[in-house]
């Protein structure tokens, strides 16, 4: 569908502190305002909670579209959703650096509900292939066009909703 990416991930029922334990556990980096933006989220869903998420490729936006407020514009009109912010820690732990390369990515954002990191600015948690590992990163979006972004699908009518 246009170039998207389209997967499913269902949640652990992790909470904020058991995700940051577990990444860290399994090596991977979290970022000084990923870690901040992690503390201040709200709690994870229960566990069993199956997301339905599409990335849409930075490539596949023109460089003048490549902005936040517009990919959420872009992105309401389809009927995608913000998704839960655990969704951002569910991509770092499913996808390998290898597969994110395979997607064409070096970086998916979660267009979850924004948090305040501790400057007070408006974040958002994503999942980085930096040369020296797998990160766990938070920031206003960083809309380039070697990215992705992830927004929730609802899922069909008459479906148990997720």
């Amino acid at each position: 569908d246009e170039g998207n990416i389209q997967f499913t991930l269902t949640s652990n029922g992790f909470t904020r502190e058991q995700w940051e334990h577990h990444l860290e556990c399994r090596g991977w980096r979290i970022g000084d305002y990923a870690r901040q933006v992690l503390r201040r989220a709200s709690e994870a869903p229960p566990n069993g909670v199956t997301y339905n998420i599409v990335v849409r490729p930075g490539k596949k936006i023109s460089d003048s579209d490549r902005i936040t407020k517009k990919i959420r514009a872009a992105a309401d009109k389809k009927g995608w959703l913000k998704p839960h912010w655990e969704v951002a820690c569910l991509i770092r732990d499913t996808f390998t650096d290898e597969q994110l390369e395979q997607m064409g990515l070096w970086y998916i954002v979660t267009m979850h509900e924004p948090i305040k990191d501790s400057d007070g600015g408006p974040s958002l948690l994503g999942s980085d292939r930096y040369g020296d590992g797998r990160w766990l990163y938070a920031d206003d979006g960083r809309p380039g066009d070697d990215g992705g972004f992830a927004f929730a699908v609802p899922p069909p009518k008459g479906s148990p909703q997720t």
